[in-house]
């Protein structure tokens, strides 16, 4: 069984900026993937009806907690809700209350972990059931953890029921936490409220979602192609996919690059935001100059450069005529059936969809290169954000120390496990692990696929950003793995994905990061619709040669008019106000 964890958005758009994108947060879903079985872990959850739980956090032991042997005694009651996907897959008889790791938090802390109501993230059941318990004045628990709707977690923390998180945070997490989370500061601005840190960030994996170029390399090897390094490399490559017959059977049936941009251009697989960032921008999301001012970067010269390469590869032929009409999973389709020889995407794609390039065809070879650079030397790559939720504490709740007592263990012992130590081989045995012959296994055959660290309050359980692509690039230059965390990658991730988060690792300077990450501006929630359509019919329209390269100037000037200018002041007034700069 495959342990990386990665973030897929195949059911939904990524949240490239909060302009845009916040509020397909609840399309964003966390996956473990498995080589053998991709999405193995992602079944039904035991149950998806709307349960009453009689338990709330007047039900807290309160401040007479009191500790024995390191835990609860006796146990105190943690109320919380969090939304529960079809990926949450339980064995019979077990669901969200009564479950190896609620039986764990209780033997080990005294911690008896209940869901004031249970409801599935699917149709957006779990948020209209909180907006309508907020529109009540309901009593909320004692801990929310949340990772979708944007604008559900700016009216949470607007309803002044929760407390300053930062504060607690400080007082009560452990150093390891701490030392996680201090890899990316910023991950606090977007739950952030009158300079107060009020949702605590949950911690995903750094880099997860950064792309490279795969490229098909049985193609590559027919050409006696080296790997491209600038654009003008690839465009050589690209004219031999298009136009000298690559997989040999005489038809004219192949291109060279799978891309898809009916979302947005830059996107998190099929991506086209790389050939911006080869001109020093990045569309769709706000940037940073050199005078430390925020840029939006679709309204940019380079973005006009980038506009005029793609107007340039479609009339050639280069990419696909569908482009603007496939999403990211569409596109990619090109690629793993053999029409395109490149794709964009994260260095995870090998084990989803790029499976499906030797299903189709057991004689294809595809590998991953790096990010080729611009006319003038210069790369560029979008980025994936740390954080990938929010945890927000009751201002009521009786023992707030009691959630960091249950975090701060799994961030100790579970998130970087030690040899010998209680989750040296997974959370829970006869779940993500099994002794078979005497020897653990993670084998999916083995375990049925069931992830424990689902079960958990925050999702998955606690996640050091840097640890899994760290790991992975150790492995990549041959080390011998010597942790527990290592071990299991090592005895589970193919050898393209280590190739690939090397390539990963090697460019990460290149990243292009969005920095507007707080709630939509006043002129954003009135004018965003109109700027974001705007956008795209000329994108499109100058990508397939309907309109000249220079309509782009008159594009930027009713932009910025259109409300641009205001939003741009307003953007620069909340980084201001959350970094202090």
């Amino acid at each position: 069984m495959i342990v990386v964890v990665i973030i897929l958005h195949g059911l939904g758009e990524m949240q490239l900026n909060v302009t845009k994108k916040r509020r397909m947060g609840g399309m964003l879903l966390a996956c473990v993937l498995t080589v053998s079985a991709v999405l193995s872990g992602c079944g039904t959850s035991g149950s998806g009806n709307d349960k009453p739980n009689q338990a709330t956090n007047t039900e807290s032991a309160g401040s007479q907690a009191t500790m024995k042997d390191g835990k609860y005694d006796p146990p105190i009651t943690l109320t919380y809700l969090r939304p529960w996907g079809p990926d949450v897959k339980f064995k019979s008889g077990e669901d969200q209350n009564n479950n190896v790791h609620v039986q764990w938090a209780k033997d080990k802390l005294g911690i008896e972990l209940k869901n004031q109501w249970i409801s599935p993230s699917t149709n957006n059941a779990f948020e209209n059931k909180l907006r309508l318990s907020l529109a009540s004045n309901a009593e909320m628990p004692d801990v929310i953890a949340y990772r979708g709707d944007f604008n559900l977690v700016r009216e949470l923390i607007e309803s002044g029921k929760f407390v300053d998180g930062g504060e607690l945070f400080d007082k009560y997490a452990s150093d390891t936490w701490k030392a996680a989370m201090n890899e990316d500061p910023t991950v606090w601005y977007p739950n952030m409220q009158d300079g107060k840190r009020i949702g605590i960030p949950i911690l995903d994996y750094s880099y997860n979602g950064d792309p490279v170029m795969w490229i098909r390399e049985d193609w590559m090897k027919k050409f006696n192609f080296e790997a491209p390094k600038t654009l003008e490399d690839l465009e050589k490559i690209m004219e031999a996919f298009t136009n000298e017959d690559p997989d040999g059977n005489g038809k004219k049936d192949t291109f060279g690059l799978a891309i898809g941009f009916k979302n947005f251009i830059n996107t998190w697989m099929s991506d086209t935001g790389w050939v911006f960032g080869a001109y020093g921008t990045m569309p769709n999301q706000w940037n940073k100059t050199a005078d430390g001012q925020l840029e939006y970067g679709s309204v940019t010269e380079g973005a006009k450069q980038a506009l005029g390469t793609l107007q340039n590869w479609m009339s050639k032929g280069y990419i696909s005529a569908e482009a603007g009409v496939y999403d990211e999973a569409k596109a990619s389709e090109d690629f793993t059936a053999g029409r395109a020889g490149i794709v964009v995407g994260p260095y995870w794609m090998p084990a989803w969809p790029l499976e499906d390039v030797k299903k189709n065809n057991p004689e294809a070879e595809y590998k991953a290169y790096p990010i080729p650079a611009g006319p003038n030397g210069q790369a560029g790559r979008r980025g994936t954000p740390n954080g990938n939720g929010v945890i927000l504490i009751n201002k009521d709740m009786k023992n707030p120390e009691a959630f960091f007592k249950y975090q701060n263990y799994l961030f100790d012992n579970f998130a970087n496990p030690q040899a010998g130590g209680e989750f040296e081989h997974g959370l829970a045995e006869g779940y993500d692990w099994v002794m078979v012959d005497g020897k653990p296994t993670t084998d999916a055959a083995h375990t049925g696929g069931f992830a424990p660290e689902k079960y958990t309050i925050t999702f998955d359980g606690a996640r050091i950003p840097s640890l899994n692509m760290t790991s992975l690039e150790k492995l990549a230059r041959g080390e011998e793995p010597t942790t527990p965390f290592e071990i299991k990658l090592a005895n589970s991730v193919p050898k393209p994905m280590v190739e690939a988060s090397q390539i990963v690792m090697a460019q990460k300077d290149i990243v292009i990061a969005s920095m507007f990450t707080g709630t939509p501006t006043a002129t954003m929630q009135m004018n965003n619709d109109i700027l974001d359509k705007m956008e795209k019919d000329t994108f499109s329209q100058i990508i397939y040669g309907k309109a000249p390269l220079d309509s782009f100037d008159a594009f930027v000037e009713k932009w910025k008019s259109a409300g641009g200018d205001q939003i741009t002041k307003e953007v620069n007034e909340w980084y201001q106000s959350v970094s202090g700069k």
